[in-house]
């Protein structure tokens, strides 16, 4: 299992993480409240937890898989949803 986190600064972490939820709930098994959630993607979780001042995000793969490849995927819808912020700086850091 390899693991990376990333404390995005947003003051609309809640509104972004749902939004991602409720994008891959069409795919993929999600589980959500207005402060965590969680997506249940092939190869690995996306766990989510909104903060006053950030969303932090942790990407886990539990067999073989890409993580950086997760990351850029997660990271590239978060902005995509965030579009009128400007670009959410992500500062993934390994958990194993």
């Amino acid at each position: 299992m390899t693991s990376s986190r990333a404390t995005v600064p947003t003051a609309n972490a809640s509104r972004y993480l749902q939004q991602l939820c409720k994008h891959w709930g069409h795919k993929f098994e999600v589980s959500f409240d207005p402060h965590e959630g969680r997506v249940a993607l092939p190869f690995g979780p996306v766990d989510l937890k909104a903060h006053d001042s950030a969303l932090e995000v942790t990407c886990t793969i539990d067999g073989e898989g890409d993580l950086s490849r997760m990351q850029q995927v997660v990271a590239d819808h978060l902005n995509r949803f965030a579009h009128r912020e400007g670009e959410l700086a992500f500062d993934w850091q390994p958990l194993n």
